[in-house]
């Protein structure tokens, strides 16, 4: 029996995401392979012990898209927060967190389009495509869209 008898008893996972720009300021987003829906999200992922937010963005980029050539332009004022829907808290990271709460990072992308490989050794996307920063919110999950416009409102600027 889990400690935690409410959701809000939880704690959130720490994380980061990423906001990949390419020199048209097009953004890298990708659909999840473990869903029916028509999700596209950022890379993202946690943050593993002993390793800053920074050493956990790079390597989060490169576990999910094998990409190495890109550098860190910007990153968000604050921690951003997202709580995840009660369904899905029992079943998301062994029930141990009730959502995230994330540093996210604008990076210049500086290799090809050909350097980008989704389909790694733990593959979390089926495609990928280059998208305009204003046309994510609409394209993620519900319950994430008031956090990714948080990150379109931050990092609109480096769009241009």
């Amino acid at each position: 029996m889990s400690k935690h008898h409410r959701i809000e008893d939880l704690p959130y996972r720490p994380g980061v995401g990423l906001v990949l720009f390419n020199p048209d300021g097009l953004v890298f987003a990708a659909r999840r392979i473990d869903t029916e829906q028509e999700a596209w999200q950022l890379p993202q992922g946690g943050i593993d012990d002993e390793e800053t937010p920074v050493q956990a963005a790079m390597r989060e980029l490169e576990e999910e898209t094998s990409v190495t050539q890109a550098e860190i332009v910007a990153e968000s004022a604050e921690w951003l927060t997202y709580d995840l829907p009660a369904e899905l808290v029992g079943k998301v990271w062994k029930g141990r967190y009730r959502g995230q709460t994330q540093k996210w990072f604008a990076l210049r992308f500086t290799g090809r389009d050909d350097d980008i490989n989704i389909h790694t050794a733990h593959p979390e996307f089926c495609e990928w495509r280059w998208m305009r920063l204003t046309d994510l919110a609409e394209r993620i999950v519900p319950f994430k869209r008031d956090l990714y416009r948080r990150i379109v409102a931050e990092f609109a600027h480096l769009a241009r």
